[in-house]
């Protein structure tokens, strides 16, 4: 989905447009997207957010740009892709990550990465297409991530930004740069010229180019800052300015986490990776198993409502959310593991419904799916509570903020208050900040998310169900573990 939002300088939003961006999976395991049609939907939705602002182009202070991190971008001398983006819910190098597990090398560079290895980071699919399509390789000229390919279509300059470079496996983490001897553990030293030159998120990266105002109509000359790592932009958008505060993101990923002034560093934690704010780590745990299921379910089961609700103006999930709020949780019974894009809890677990019987509604099948979206989050939510107190609160973001039922069972299924952060696209308020310091508009971070970032509301857990959801969140386990000798039998 591309998107593009308007915000005053104390956060508020004014517009937001979007526009959806085709996924192809050429191959089961592949997810790639039209790199040139991406440009298309990111420069029509910036056109379409200026023209519902109605602001002048010339009144917009500056510009950054938030993406998803990892998979990769490749283009060439000219700027042209040399081949589709692959996506971060990817899959085709897995065996390379269980070469790499069986040989140590996940092992041996954590010191500096500071995360695990998996399937759709830029130096395994670096490998893959060594491997598979060394062709594009050699036409190609840098290696980018999603959000620094639409930089570089704005300002016509390259470059990696640390929030997503330093959460790819590229960089030796706590000193926040490249690293030779990680290039050669994964074996792409050869290809250590793709890697483009480091900014940081409030840097100023260039001005938008008389063809970047062409084709969005933003003003020709207008600052861009360097941007940032969506997980790192929601932080921002959520307030995490210090230790203290943990937040939960409900998105295409499920990502949990909370920033420190150390880098955490464990075989039992996915990610630490620089943060947007200099001096703190994010401290991240995720996978692949949010919201993104609710979304695969409603293509493919709700076509006949999405469409009828599309010619009403209204959202099909809205029916989902009422489906959901009329089932009471003591009679959804079904137990679904989120794991269509992958897992959290080995590579070849994969997503199904368990307990389901003819009695069942619709609305069980999706409380279900609400529910096991939630519990892919609090099994991060604990791995997370090993390095830190728990906290007294919550911030979620990302769809599953949208629908009260589904806050509602975060906050039971965490036994937490969970608090909504105002604003419907987070990730844009958060480069939104990211471009206010750059520009001097807010001298620092924390001063910025003072300014521009509230809170909309707080929801408190039904503390009669936490033996209930404990009951559920240890049946879902135990699914898990009694189905773990039988998945590699459907790969």
């Amino acid at each position: 989905m591309a998107k593009a939002a308007v915000f005053t300088l104390d956060g508020r939003e004014v517009a937001v447009a979007a526009e959806k961006t085709d996924t192809l999976t050429p191959r089961p395991g592949h997810l790639e997207r039209d790199v040139r049609a991406m440009w298309a939907s990111t420069a029509a939705v910036i056109r379409q957010a200026i023209g519902a602002a109605a602001v002048h182009p010339a009144d917009i202070a500056s510009v950054a740009c938030a993406g998803h991190g990892n998979g990769l971008y490749l283009i060439n001398n000219a700027g042209e892709p040399v081949r589709n983006a692959i996506l971060s819910t990817d899959s085709r190098a897995r065996d390379i990550v269980a070469e790499w597990l069986a040989a140590g090398i996940d092992e041996a560079v954590l010191p500096k990465t500071t995360q695990r290895v998996w399937a759709a980071q830029p130096a395994v699919l670096l490998q893959w297409l060594k491997r598979h399509e060394p062709a594009a390789l050699e036409r190609a000229r840098w290696a980018l991530m999603a959000k620094d390919y639409i930089r570089y279509r704005l300002t016509g300059e390259v470059a990696a930004e640390l929030t997503d470079f330093s959460g790819a496996s590229l960089l030796h983490v706590p000193k926040m740069a490249y690293d030779d001897d990680l290039l050669s553990a994964f074996g792409i030293t050869d290809l250590r010229h793709l890697l483009p030159p480091l900014l940081r998120s409030a840097d100023i990266a260039g001005r938008v180019t008389a063809q970047a105002a062409a084709e969005t109509g933003l003003a020709e000359g207008t600052p861009v800052a360097g941007g940032v790592f969506d997980i790192d932009a929601c932080g921002l958008a959520v307030g995490l300015v210090d230790e203290s505060p943990l937040c939960a993101i409900a998105g295409t990923w499920g990502n949990n986490q909370y920033i420190s002034k150390t880098p955490v560093v464990s075989p039992d934690l996915f990610m630490t990776s620089c943060y947007a704010i200099p001096g703190y780590f994010l401290v991240l745990e995720g996978s692949a198993t949010s919201a993104s299921n609710l979304e695969w379910f409603v293509t493919e089961f709700f076509g006949a409502e999405n469409a009828l609700a599309a010619k009403q103006g209204k959202s099909v999930y809205d029916l989902c959310n009422g489906l959901v709020a009329a089932t009471r949780p003591e009679e959804a019974n079904i137990a679904f593991l989120p794991f269509l894009y992958g897992s959290n809890v080995g590579p070849d677990a994969t997503a199904c419904f368990l307990g389901l019987s003819g009695w069942h509604t619709r609305g069980h099948v999706l409380r279900a799916i609400y529910e096991g979206v939630a519990f892919g989050h609090r099994t991060h939510i604990e791995r997370l509570l090993r390095f830190r107190a728990r906290p007294a609160t919550i911030r979620l973001t990302g769809g599953a903020a949208r629908s009260e039922a589904w806050v509602q069972i975060f906050a039971d299924a965490l036994q937490t208050p969970v608090e909504i952060p105002d604003g419907t696209e987070l990730g844009a308020l958060g480069a939104a900040i990211a471009a206010a310091v750059a520009t001097g508009i807010y001298s620092t971070f924390e001063e910025a998310v003072g300014a521009m970032v509230r809170l909309a509301r707080r929801q408190e857990p039904d503390r009669a169900r936490r033996g209930l959801y404990d009951a559920k969140f240890e049946r879902y386990h135990q699914s898990i573990r009694a189905l773990d000798p039988v998945w590699a039998a459907f790969r």
